[in-house]
């Protein structure tokens, strides 16, 4: 028995040692390193002023609301999932009555009554209906389950303005407003402010933090701080919200830039490689991105506003329709009208940063799930990935199961973010 033991024993050790990451070619053919493509940028002049004031007009936009913008039967239409089979956090599926006692306490009888402007004091999660359980699809469907929780709407993150519209039945959380989302907060990453402070907020000369990590302001308030989130400036010191009010801070010089930060090659790369091999979440699950809050936040620091997610991010700027083009074609397309660190590439579900060329081949920059496989003729799979990553525009081209559903083959088109879009 003692003998068996140890066997198993040193069979487990040798293979935890042997243990090799399963890549996708393109990981290992294409430094994974942005300096490596800066060469690539072109001399393009960024009006920044315009962009930044533009910018920080939509940032505040939720404080200068009369009430939420959405008609109340858009802002309800997180309660549809009731209407399909959502799957907990158990794997079991949700059962009508519990999805009666959440819609009831969702309270949108109540919807734009309260109007009360307040101000995010953590890094948080916006949900699609007022509880923490996650809601998912069937997941033994490839592409569903963990991460993808249809609850999650986006994860915001401290010191945005937002316009409270009312509260859920047990007060537990507030249906809100920030300037790209809205959806669920619970009223614990919340301070309601006065006109008095939003002025001393607002005219203070904004700071925008360009590289993360952990922030410890006193042993109270510890935040995770992630490029793109601002700090009003007061004299030496930043002002972050709190439960208990704003506080002063210190913030490290190296994390820190005035706003906009100059759209320059040195400054692309120390964005990008704040970003590289970040672990995938979808909606900002565990405090990490999905495809579009990436390019988002790339874009920040720089003053140029992108909405939150995939398709929302092709309006706004010049859309340049690929989808009739063959797989050659929309190569040669993108090389010729984009913009390396400046354009964005669409497919339904998924955008990337395209980034120019190595060795004749368009390379983009994302954060994605994973590669589409088929396991059979009427069953997909998926060839996780799961992190950001600078990949051809078919990455996973090499298995045989995934060469038939590449990205390039499903890419509907481009968008020009330094040119504004036609009217």
């Amino acid at each position: 028995m003692k003998s068996t033991l140890l066997l198993i024993a040193v069979i487990l050790l040798f293979s935890a040692c042997s243990y090799k990451e399963i890549q996708i070619e393109d990981e290992l053919n294409y430094p994974q390193s942005p300096k490596t493509y800066i060469n690539n940028l072109q001399e393009i002049t960024l009006d920044q002023n315009t962009l930044s004031k533009e910018f920080i007009k939509k940032f505040y936009s939720p404080w200068d609301l009369s009430s939420l913008k959405y008609p109340k039967d858009e802002a309800m239409w997180g309660e549809t999932y009731a209407k399909r089979e959502i799957f907990l956090e158990n794997h079991r599926v949700a059962q009508k009555e519990w999805f009666k006692k959440l819609t009831d306490n969702s309270n949108f009888d109540k919807y734009n009554s309260v109007l009360k402007k307040a101000i995010t004091t953590k890094n948080c999660d916006f949900r699609v209906m007022p509880t923490n359980s996650n809601f998912f699809y069937n997941p033994s469907v490839a592409g569903e389950g963990y991460p993808f929780d249809y609850n999650q709407n986006s994860r915001v993150k401290i010191n945005t303005p937002v316009m409270v519209s009312h509260f859920s039945k047990d007060k537990a959380w507030a249906f809100v407003q920030a300037n790209y989302v809205l959806g669920w907060v619970r009223v614990d990453n919340l301070y309601f402010v006065n006109e008095k402070e939003i002025e001393e907020f607002k005219n203070q000369e904004l700071y925008v933090i360009k590289k993360e990590g952990y922030q410890s302001f006193d042993i109270n308030l510890v935040e995770e701080l992630k490029v793109g989130t601002f700090f009003p400036k007061v004299e030496d010191k930043f002002l972050v919200a709190t439960n208990n009010g704003f506080k002063k801070v210190s913030l490290k010089e190296e994390t820190i830039t005035p706003f906009p930060l100059k759209f320059n090659s040195s400054n692309i790369v120390e964005l990008l490689n704040e970003f590289i091999g970040e672990p995938y979440g979808w909606g900002g699950l565990n405090n990490h991105r999905d495809c579009s809050s990436f390019t988002q936040d790339f874009f920040t620091p720089f003053g140029l506003y992108l909405n939150r997610n995939s398709k929302a991010q092709t309006f706004g700027h010049k859309y340049l329709d690929v989808s009739k083009l063959n797989d050659k074609e929309k190569k040669e397309f993108i090389v010729k009208n984009g913009t390396p660190f400046l354009t964005l590439v669409y497919l339904s579900g998924h955008i990337m940063l395209y980034i120019g060329t190595f060795n004749n081949e368009p390379l983009v920059m994302h954060n994605m799930w994973g590669v589409r496989t088929w396991r059979s003729l009427f069953s997909q799979g998926r060839k996780v990935v799961g992190k950001t990553v600078i990949t051809t525009l078919e990455p996973g081209i090499e298995l045989e199961s995934a060469k038939n559903s590449t990205i390039l083959k499903r890419v509907k088109g481009i968008v020009l973010l330094n040119e504004k879009a036609q009217k």
